[in-house]
């Protein structure tokens, strides 16, 4: 799939966030544990998640679209024998599946997953962290892992990493493990505290919501709750909507937010000068005014997301001044630099974790890759603030995190269009 974009328009109006794409595949994931039919709403229709849903229905998951961005599931008849080991190693969001399915069948044999091509994320933390609880782990095969265990048991853990997933995993193995189970350094995201929070909704004993201390009482048994759970809002999509405001000197209206998942998004757009509030909850962005250059870090939450680093990249080419950008978690991040400069951008990366960009540069229009999910929508948003046409190729990986995301730039006075290719 192509983009073609004609730059140079203002964006105006108001955008719906969705929910967060980060928290709808550990909550379809832990749907595995929950009795019942689970019922989620706000929920993102994004190909990550529908192929997830995929690898559960061919399991035997009953999976139901029950309104725009309703989805119901009931997991009462999932076959282990019938999971998809090749769809498994596509998709990194399958990697969810880990705790959960170990919890309830006492076994998995898994591929590792594949996903972006943004550096090595090898699933070294996740297998420690269920081992911890007394997951056997073997090869099958060169290819294939095994973890099984008859019973799985609380622990003292402390993770290698703030891995979010690997905490994610270890959270859902732990709420039906036997004892009490203690999680240092763990992810405090707010998809994080949204997957606990239902789970607490379902039944299950959590406590440190939100930092990187838990505490899990395992419960013997977890039961879908009466009401559908709302996906939180999708800070990263939010994130990007206000550098689209900034970027093409628009005026954008952005809901529904939740302020305290934006202090470190919100503190970079006042560095860069870039006008904004939140009223009640919604965020208004506003692109008037000199911008300037900044120096960021991506940092484990409540720090600056590394999802929406290229994004902040590509802002820097607009904003008077040398940026240095520090990306310490993935080595291959950084690719979109080299896209950018074919657009006229002054910037280099000094090596694969760190990136120097002097601007303001004027973008101009050329044919561009989607090298992964945020670089695909960071060079959406340089089509639309580059002087021309330009062509993005592999664009279908935007798709991956953001529903639509060219229909809904279109409402908001974008000139982009879709292309299928044959």
């Amino acid at each position: 799939m192509k983009m073609k974009i004609q730059g140079g328009k203002h964006l105006a109006g108001r955008i719906d966030v969705y929910g967060a794409k980060n928290a709808i595949g550990p909550l379809v994931a832990s749907s595995l544990l929950v009795d019942g039919t689970v019922r989620f709403k706000n929920v993102p229709k994004l190909t990550d998640l529908l192929q997830l849903l995929d690898i559960i229905r061919d399991m035997g998951a009953k999976i139901d679209w029950t309104g725009e961005h309703e989805l119901s599931i009931n997991t009462k008849d999932l076959d282990p024998s019938k999971l998809d080991k090749k769809k498994m190693k596509k998709m990194r969001f399958s990697i969810l599946l880990l705790g959960p399915m170990l919890a309830r069948f006492k076994k998995i044999a898994v591929n590792e997953p594949g996903g972006c091509s943004i550096g090595n994320r090898p699933i070294d933390t996740h297998l420690f962290a269920l081992s911890s609880l007394g997951a056997k782990i073997s090869s099958q095969d060169d290819e294939t892992i095994v973890l099984q265990s008859k019973e799985l048991v609380g622990n003292y853990i402390i993770l290698p990493e703030f891995s979010v997933t690997a905490t994610e995993n270890l959270i859902m193995a732990a709420v039906t493990a036997t004892g009490h189970t203690s999680i240092r350094l763990s992810a405090a995201e707010p998809h994080v505290q949204d997957l606990c929070r239902f789970l607490v909704k379902c039944g299950a004993k959590i406590k440190g919501i939100g930092t990187h201390e838990i505490e899990i009482d395992g419960v013997k048994k977890l039961k879908a709750p009466s009401q559908a759970w709302a996906v939180v809002p999708d800070m990263l999509e939010i994130g990007t909507f206000a550098v689209a405001a900034a970027l093409t000197r628009g005026k954008i209206e952005i809901a529904p937010v939740v302020p305290e998942h934006l202090d470190a998004i919100r503190n970079a757009l006042t560095r860069v000068g870039i006008r904004h509030e939140i009223i009640k909850n919604t965020l208004h962005v506003q692109g008037v005014g000199r911008m300037d250059s900044f120096k960021l870090q991506t940092m484990i939450y409540p720090g600056f997301p590394t999802d929406l680093q290229a994004i902040f990249g590509l802002l820097a080419t607009q904003c008077h001044g040398t940026t240095l950008i520090h990306d310490p978690m993935f080595e291959s991040r950084m690719g979109y630099i080299n896209e950018l400069t074919k657009m006229g951008a002054n910037a280099i990366i000094a090596d694969p974790h760190r990136a120097i960009i002097t601007g303001p540069t004027p973008l101009r229009g050329t044919e561009i890759r989607s090298l992964d999910l945020r670089a695909g929508a960071t060079m959406v948003l340089a089509g639309l603030v580059a002087q021309g046409e330009t062509l993005i190729h592999d664009a279908e990986m935007v798709f991956r995190g953001y529903e639509n995301l060219d229909l809904r730039l279109k409402a908001l006075g974008a000139d982009i269009e879709r292309i299928l290719e044959p």
